[in-house]
C-alpha cells in the first residue's frame, strides 16, 4: 500500500536484516489459518464499531478488484480505479504492466449495493487520480505527470475518446512516492499530493501554478472551508499542514495534535509492520501510526452530526480508522482522538486495508478497503527485511485479487437521495450551493463553473448576500470567481460578511484585487480589518498582506502580532512566513553567486531543489538534518544529509544508493527510514537531486551530470539488491596517509608544506597569475593504487587551476599520458580517474586566469577501497 518512509535517504538506513537473516521463510500453517479471507458478511461482523454505527456494502469482487480511488459524477455514477497490478505477489512483479483500469458502477434500483458495471477505461498503468467533470473524467496513471480526459461519446458506459488536457512529462520513483489527489478546492483549484503545484481547469485545459512546496502522500481532502488536510505514510505523520492553505507556504503549529495523537490502538496482533519490531508492543501491535493515508473530513448529512468535520485517516497497516475532532484553539487547529485508547474502526480481520475515504452523494461516508493480505510496496518486501519473513510465514502474499468498498452508515439515519445534477439546468445547480451535504455543494459549484453560465450570476449574488448558510454565501462568491464574474464590490460584500469564516475566506478572493491596479476600496477595508475580533480573520490578513506584499505589510503584521503577543497561532503564522521568505532570499543569492562562476551547477541545484522539497524533505526534513520521529524529540527518519561523507564524497558511491537504495545501519545506528530504489527516475532526475544535496546546508560538492548516472545505470543492469555501506566502500575512494610524501613545484617550493600540515587556513600558493605550465608533483614512498586527488581550495573556484592535466609514473622519470583532464569549477576541487597504480602524480596547468593564482590549503590523495585513516 501506499506506505513508506524515506525516499531520497542518501545516507538512510533501513532495518533490512536487522533482526532476521536474509533467507526465505516457510509459511507457517496454523499463522496461514488466522489470515484467511472473510466473505463480506463476515468481514462486517468482525468489525468493532461505535454501537449505533454499521458498516453496508456497497461492491465487491467480483465486481471490482484493488479498488484505490472513488469519485462520482453529477448523477451519482461511481467511478473506481482499480490498480489491478499492484502488489500480486511478494516482489511486485508485473507491478507497471498497463493492465489496470477504471470501472463505471451505478446502482440502479437504489438499494445502496452496486448492480450495473461496466469498464470505462481499461489498459492502465496503476491509475491514481480521478476527476469527474461535466461528461467526462479526468485521469492520471503511476509513472507520468500527464492528464487525460476519457469521454463517453455514445452512452455505452465506456469511453471511446481520449485527449491529453496537461502535459507534464514522466513521473520515476516509486509508485507509493507519486502524487495522488486532484481534489477541486472551494477556490476552484485542483490540488494534489508531494509536487509544489496546483491545477486549474479551463477551456478543456488544465494548467499548472506554482506553490512554496508540495506535501503529502496519499490521500488528501478539504474542509467546509476549503483548507486542506495532509498526510505523510512516509514520515509516519497522521496529519499535516491543515493550519494554512499551501500557497502560504507549510506551516505546523505547536500542540496541533493532542498529547498521544500518534500512537494508534489495534486489535489485531500481526507484526507486518515495515519498521520493524521497534513499531509493535508485546503483544504485537501497532504502537505508532505509520500508513495512515487517505483522510477525509466528513461533511455529510446522513450520520450524526457530531461526526460532521471531523479528520478521518485510514491506516491500512494496523487494520484501523482513525477519528480526530478538529477544535480551535486560540486560532490553531487541534486534532484530538475521543476515543481515548480506542479508534473509531478497528478490526483483528488480516486482509482488512482501508486506504481511502470519501464523503458521498448520499450523506454518508464511504471506505475503500482493498482487502488484501500484504499491503507495502515491494521496495519494502526484499530479500533480508523483516517484513518479507513476516508476510511469507502468514502467507500474506497469497491473499490478492479482492477488495470492497463500503459504506458507514447509522441505525438513526436514513442515506439520501440520488442527485441528477447532470440533468438540471445551471439556474437550478445553484440551489445546492445551500445543500446540507458538502459533497452537493462542491459539485454544484464544480458543475457552475464547467458550464460557464454566466445567466446565473444574479442568482449567485442574491445568494452571497441574503442566505441564512454561511457556508451557502461562501459558495456563491467562489462560485463567482471560478465564472471570472467576481468583482470587487463582491469581494466589499464578502469582507463585510456577519461570519468570520466567510470574511476569511473573502480576503484570500481579494488578493486579486490587492496587487497590480490595486482596489482602492477593497485595499481599505482589508487593512481595516487588521482590528477584526475573529482570529481566523486575523490569520488570513497576516497571511495575505505577506503573499500580496501590499505596501507597508510589515507594519500591518507587526502590529497584529503586538496586539496578540500571548497567541502562538498568531505569532508562529508570521514569524515562520518571514523565516522561509528570508530562506527563500539567502538561497536565491547563494545561487545567484553559484552561477557568476559555474551556471551549469547553478541550474542544476535549482532544478534539484524543486525535486527535494516535493519528495525528499519528508524524512531528511528541509533543513537536510533528518526529519524529526513524531513524539520524539531526539529521533530522526533519516540520518543527516548536511556534511555527509556519502553525500558529498564519491558520485560512484552516492549514485548506486539513490538508483538502488541502501540498507543496514548508518554509523552505528538504525532509522525507521528506508531508502527505496529511485531507478525509475531518469538520469537527469538523480543527477540534479544530488548536485542539490551536495551543494546546499553548508556542503560544496562537483556538479553530477546525468552522463554520470547514466554510465553507472549502465553497470547495474543484472543487480537488484540494495546496498549495504561495507559493500559500496569499493567505489568510494579512500584518503591515503600523507605520512612520508614528498612535494616538488616549479613554484614556491618553501610553502609546499603548508599544503599538508593539517591546517586548513594555511596554504601552498603559485605567487604568480596561472599560466600553462606550473607544476606540483607527489612522491608516495611506495607505489599504491591512486583514484583521485583532492586540491582544496577552501571552496573558491578562483584558486583553482583553469586548466589542467594530471600524469602518473612509476619511478618519476617516465610519465603516463594524461589520466585526467579538465577545467577548475567551484567547489569542484577533486579530481577522480579510473585507479592506476603509481608512485608519483604530477599535477600541470594548462591555461590562464590573468590575475588569479593557484593555491591549496589542504592536499589530499584517493586510494580505492583502501580503509579511511583514523
Amino acid at each position: 500500500m501506499l506506505r513508506n518512509i524515506s525516499i531520497l535517504a542518501l545516507t538512510a538506513a533501513s532495518l533490512f536484516a536487522q533482526e532476521e537473516p536474509a533467507t526465505e521463510r516457510e509459511p507457517d500453517a496454523k499463522k496461514m489459518a488466522t489470515v484467511q479471507p472473510l466473505a463480506p458478511k463476515d468481514a462486517i461482523a468482525a468489525l468493532e464499531l461505535p454501537a449505533g454505527y454499521h458498516l453496508e456494502l456497497v461492491a465487491s469482487e467480483p465486481m471490482i478488484h484493488e479498488p484505490a480511488v472513488v469519485a462520482w459524477d453529477g448523477n451519482g455514477r461511481m467511478y473506481v480505479a482499480e490498480m489491478r497490478t499492484y502488489m500480486q505477489d511478494i516482489d511486485g512483479t508485473g507491478a507497471h504492466e498497463p493492465v489496470s483500469r477504471i470501472s463505471l458502477l451505478d446502482d440502479t434500483d437504489g438499494d445502496g449495493r452496486m448492480d450495473k458495471h461496466t469498464v470505462f477505461v481499461d489498459g492502465l498503468v496503476l491509475p491514481r487520480m480521478i476527476l469527474t467533470l461535466q461528461d467526462s473524467i479526468v485521469v492520471r496513471e503511476t509513472n507520468t505527470l500527464d492528464l487525460h480526459e476519457y469521454r463517453d461519446t455514445d452512452g455505452d458506459g465506456v469511453a471511446d475518446q481520449k485527449t491529453r488536457i496537461y502535459e507534464g512529462g514522466k513521473r520515476g520513483g516509486n509508485l507509493e512516492h507519486q502524487p495522488s489527489g486532484l481534489d477541486w478546492n472551494i477556490d476552484n483549484y485542483l490540488y494534489v499530493t508531494y509536487t509544489n503545484k496546483r491545477y486549474r481547469y479551463a477551456n478543456g485545459k488544465i494548467t499548472a501554478h506554482n506553490l512554496p512546496s508540495g506535501d503529502g502522500q496519499w490521500g488528501i481532502t478539504h474542509d467546509d472551508w476549503g483548507q486542506n488536510y495532509y498526510s505523510r505514510a512516509g514520515g509516519e505523520v497522521v496529519a499535516s499542514n491543515f493550519q494554512q492553505n499551501m500557497q502560504y507556504g507549510k506551516l505546523g503549529l505547536p500542540g496541533q495534535l493532542a498529547k498521544g495523537f500518534n500512537v494508534c490502538w489495534p486489535i489485531d496482533s500481526i507484526p507486518d509492520v515495515q519498521g520493524g519490531l521497534g513499531r509493535v508492543r508485546d503483544d504485537a501491535t501497532l504502537n505508532h501510526f505509520t500508513g495512515c493515508c487517505g483522510q477525509v473530513v466528513f461533511r455529510g448529512d446522513r450520520l450524526p452530526v457530531e461526526l460532521h468535520g471531523n479528520l478521518f485517516v485510514p491506516e491500512p497497516v494496523g487494520r484501523l480508522i482513525r477519528r480526530a475532532i478538529v477544535s480551535d484553539d486560540g486560532g490553531t487547529r487541534v486534532l484530538t482522538n475521543p476515543h481515548e485508547g480506542s479508534e473509531f474502526l478497528r478490526t483483528k480481520d488480516a486482509n482488512f486495508r482501508p486506504i481511502n475515504m470519501y464523503t458521498a452523494p448520499d450523506g454518508t461516508m464511504y471506505i475503500v478497503d482493498m482487502y488484501r493480505g500484504i499491503i507495502q510496496e515491494g521496495n519494502w518486501v526484499r530479500r533480508g527485511s523483516y517484513l518479507r519473513g513476516v508476510v511469507q510465514e502468514y502467507g500474506l502474499d497469497r491473499n490478492v485479487g479482492r477488495g470492497r468498498i463500503y459504506r458507514l452508515v447509522h441505525d438513526d439515519f436514513k442515506p439520501g437521495p440520488r442527485p441528477r445534477m447532470l440533468d438540471e439546468s445551471t439556474a437550478e445547480l445553484v440551489a445546492h450551493l445551500s445543500h446540507a451535504n458538502g459533497w452537493w455543494r462542491d459539485t454544484a459549484q464544480k458543475l457552475i463553473v464547467l458550464r460557464g453560465d454566466l445567466s446565473v450570476v444574479p442568482a449567485l449574488r442574491e445568494l452571497m448576500t441574503s442566505s441564512p448558510s454561511a457556508l451557502a454565501r461562501n459558495h456563491a462568491m467562489w462560485t463567482l470567481e471560478g465564472l471570472l464574474a467576481l468583482t470587487s464590490n463582491d469581494v466589499l460584500v464578502g469582507l463585510g460578511d456577519a461570519d468570520g469564516n466567510v470574511r476569511a475566506s473573502a480576503i484570500r478572493a481579494s488578493e486579486r484585487y490587492l496587487t497590480g491596479a490595486a482596489n482602492k476600496s477593497v485595499v481599505e477595508r482589508f487593512v481595516a480589518m487588521a482590528a477584526d475580533q475573529d482570529v481566523q480573520v486575523l490569520l488570513q490578513v497576516l497571511r495575505t498582506a505577506i503573499f500580496t506584499k501590499l505596501p507597508g505589510y510589515e507594519e500591518l503584521v507587526e502590529k497584529i502580532v503586538d496586539s496578540h503577543k500571548g497567541n502562538d497561532g498568531v505569532r508562529l503564522t508570521a514569524k515562520k512566513y518571514f523565516d522561509r521568505l528570508a530562506k527563500e532570499k539567502a538561497e536565491a543569492e547563494r545561487r545567484a553567486e553559484i552561477a557568476k562562476i559555474n551556471a551549469e551547477l547553478a541550474a542544476a541545484v535549482t532544478r534539484g531543489a524543486t525535486i527535494y522539497k516535493s519528495l525528499c524533505f519528508e524524512c531528511h526534513g528541509n533543513d537536510g538534518e533528518g526529519m524529526p520521529v513524531p513524539g520524539d524529540k531526539v529521533a530522526k527518519l533519516a540520518p543527516t544529509l548536511k556534511g555527509s561523507p556519502r553525500a558529498i564524497g564519491s558520485t560512484d558511491r552516492v549514485a548506486r544508493i539513490v538508483l538502488q537504495g541502501l540498507m543496514g545501519p548508518v554509523d552505528g545506528k538504525t532509522y525507521p527510514g528506508v531508502m527505496a530504489a529511485m531507478a525509475s527516475n531518469d538520469d537527469a532526475w538523480v543527477a540534479d537531486v544530488l548536485t542539490f544535496i551536495r551543494n546546499s546546508w553548508g556542503n560544496e560538492a562537483s556538479l553530477v551530470s546525468k552522463e554520470e548516472i547514466a554510465k553507472i545505470r549502465g553497470s547495474l543492469k543484472r543487480r537488484r539488491m540494495p546496498w549495504t555501506l561495507k559493500q559500496l566502500e569499493r567505489f568510494d575512494p579512500a584518503l591515503l596517509s600523507r605520512k612520508r610524501w614528498k612535494l616538488k613545484s616549479n613554484r614556491s617550493r618553501g610553502q609546499l608544506k603548508n599544503a599538508v600540515d593539517g591546517k586548513p587556513s594555511s596554504r601552498w600558493t603559485s605567487n604568480r597569475p596561472q599560466q600553462p605550465g606550473t607544476w606540483l608533483t607527489i612522491e608516495l614512498p611506495e607505489a599504491t593504487e591512486l583514484a583521485g586527488v583532492d586540491l582544496d581550495t577552501r571552496g573558491s573556484a578562483n584558486d583553482f587551476p583553469q586548466s589542467y592535466e594530471v600524469r602518473t609514473s612509476l619511478d618519476g622519470k617516465k610519465w603516463s599520458d594524461p589520466i585526467a583532464t579538465g577545467n577548475g569549477k567551484r567547489g569542484d576541487s577533486v579530481i577522480r580517474w579510473t585507479p592506476v597504480t603509481a608512485r608519483f602524480l604530477k599535477v600541470t596547468q594548462t591555461g590562464k586566469k590573468p590575475g588569479l593564482y593557484w593555491s591549496i590549503h589542504e592536499l589530499n590523495l584517493f586510494g580505492h577501497g583502501n580503509t579511511l585513516p583514523k
